[in-house]
């Protein structure tokens, strides 16, 4: 079974916690030692960001990033002899988050098939139109046993949520708002009716919310309207605040979370 997959099929009632870095920020060499640390201190699954010159769903933080990763020297080839380095030692999902541009240099078949040698269970694609997810990628990503998660947003239409759900797996990533990635001390009524709305559709796959969560507030708000919640912005700071070093990085994480 899918990691993921599998993930979602045990968790019973617990909240699930997702964290995102971006592979080759704030050291080339420190991807191995963060996805270990986050394994080690009980993150369920990771978002490991692929640096893109352009990442137009990304806000400061995470541009600033993927602009130091790239001076560093990450790209794909990179990226995925570090994750096969430590394949064996790595037992929570690995998701790929990038953008289209760099994944069809590298080719949709090579690529599908170095995640899926890399131990990577899924992909989020940004940019990635859904009919050609439907026609182009899903194909490749299902011989792969790949899942590509979609992201819906407060302006996606109901029919279009359905749609995606009908034709994903894994779960549906929900963008707590139609803006750029970056923190956010709390969530608005207009957001937690979104919240509610979209919980009240009963879909078929589980949901993770992201985008602007960075406090115990704007966490539980996350638990309390889907399966569990996605940090990026924040952890990324503290990442490169403690030069690296994950596991100061998680400690403030935890601190600011309770």
């Amino acid at each position: 079974m899918n990691n993921i997959d599998n993930l979602f099929a045990t968790r019973g009632d617990r909240k699930l916690l997702s964290l995102y870095f971006c592979a080759g920020a704030p050291k080339l060499d420190g991807t191995a030692d963060v996805i270990l640390a986050m394994q080690r201190r009980g993150i369920d699954f990771i978002e490991v960001g692929i640096p893109f010159s352009d990442p137009l769903a990304d806000g400061p933080v995470i541009q600033t990033a993927a602009t130091k990763a790239l001076h560093n020297g990450m790209n794909l080839r990179t990226l995925f002899s570090q994750l096969r380095a430590i394949r064996e030692e790595v037992h929570i999902p690995l998701i790929l988050m990038g953008y289209l541009n760099p994944i069809l240099h590298f080719g949709i078949e090579p690529f599908c098939q170095a995640c899926a040698d890399s131990g990577v269970s899924g992909l989020i694609i940004p940019d990635l139109p859904f009919g050609d997810y439907l026609t182009q990628v899903k194909p490749v990503a299902d011989r792969y046993g790949l899942r590509v998660i979609m992201l819906i947003t407060p302006e996606t239409s109901e029919e279009r949520i359905r749609f995606i759900d009908d034709n994903t797996d894994g779960f549906i990533y929900m963008v707590s708002s139609a803006a750029i990635t970056g923190a956010q001390q709390s969530f608005d009524d207009a957001k937690q009716a979104y919240f509610r709305r979209i919980d009240a559709m009963n879909l078929r796959n589980p949901r993770m919310i992201g985008f602007g969560i960075s406090n115990a507030q704007t966490l539980a708000a996350a638990n309390a309207n889907a399966a569990g919640a996605i940090i990026g912005s924040k952890f990324v700071t503290l990442l490169d605040e403690a030069a690296g070093d994950a596991d100061l990085a998680l400690d403030r994480l935890f601190e600011a979370l309770t």
